[in-house]
């Protein structure tokens, strides 16, 4: 990935045992969009419920890839963004490198945009799921 500028990085997790385990991963620049699933790192029964319909049966990438998964994805991008502290702090650590916080710089939060992009995972027909590769767009838009 090139690019040099800007690139927005999101994702979204399940709880497991007190744990909280990244489930989807996506990052949006000016030039690309990328979306990883992951697949569950525990040895566990289909997680998910009616009303958030988010589960490990839609994974394809092992768990123990999340690390190069996300350095590679921001590798050739100078300013890595995110939404909030703990993902920020999350992310920092995994990368070893500073992720700017959107909340410093007065970003609204991702629950108020309107999302215009759609992603493949069926368990985002739901209502109330939270969608990595929509936040990620959203604020990646509010970011320019």
């Amino acid at each position: 990935m090139t690019g040099g500028g800007k690139v927005l990085i999101d994702y979204e997790f399940l709880r497991w045992r007190q744990n909280e385990t990244v489930k989807e991963h996506c990052v949006a620049s000016a030039a690309v969009s990328e979306m990883f699933c992951f697949k569950s790192p525990h040895k566990m029964a289909n997680h998910g419920s009616k009303e958030d319909g988010i589960n490990f049966t839609e994974g394809h990438i092992g768990y123990r890839e999340l690390y190069t998964v996300i350095n590679e994805a921001v590798a050739g991008f100078a300013h890595p963004y995110a939404y909030g502290v703990c993902k920020c702090t999350f992310l920092a650590g995994l990368t070893g490198r500073p992720i700017h916080n959107l909340e410093d710089f007065n970003c609204p939060s991702p629950d108020s945009f309107k999302h215009d992009r759609w992603c493949i995972l069926t368990c985002h027909k739901y209502p109330r799921i939270a969608c990595a590769t929509k936040t990620a767009h959203s604020l990646y838009v509010w970011l320019l």
